[in-house]
């Protein structure tokens, strides 16, 4: 960690070493939600609304936040778009093994 090694700083310089030193720690969900509603990015089979041969399999299709760590939610969101990616290149293909 990198802190100021004087002792009384003023505002701004305590403010300049917060913007210089901070970073963001959560998970970002919900920027191309997935839903139903002509309002979400992407539909139930993740293909992006508009445009045509492009799916979006990460934690931005969670239309919002869930209670716990979002990785486990994240690795199932990308199994089920491998499954339907397969699928639709190869309909018969038994993704249950």
């Amino acid at each position: 960690m990198n802190l100021p090694t004087e002792v009384n700083l003023d505002q701004a310089a305590l403010a300049a070493h917060a913007r210089n030193w901070s970073q963001t720690e959560y998970h970002a969900v919900g920027t191309c939600a997935m839903g139903v509603d002509e309002r979400a990015v992407v539909d139930p089979e993740l293909k992006v609304r508009g445009v045509e041969g492009l799916r979006v399999v990460d934690a931005s299709v969670m239309p919002a936040i869930i209670s716990g760590n979002t990785n486990a939610a994240t690795v199932m969101i990308a199994e089920k778009g491998a499954d339907l990616i397969k699928n639709s290149r190869c309909p018969r293909a038994d993704t249950r093994r």
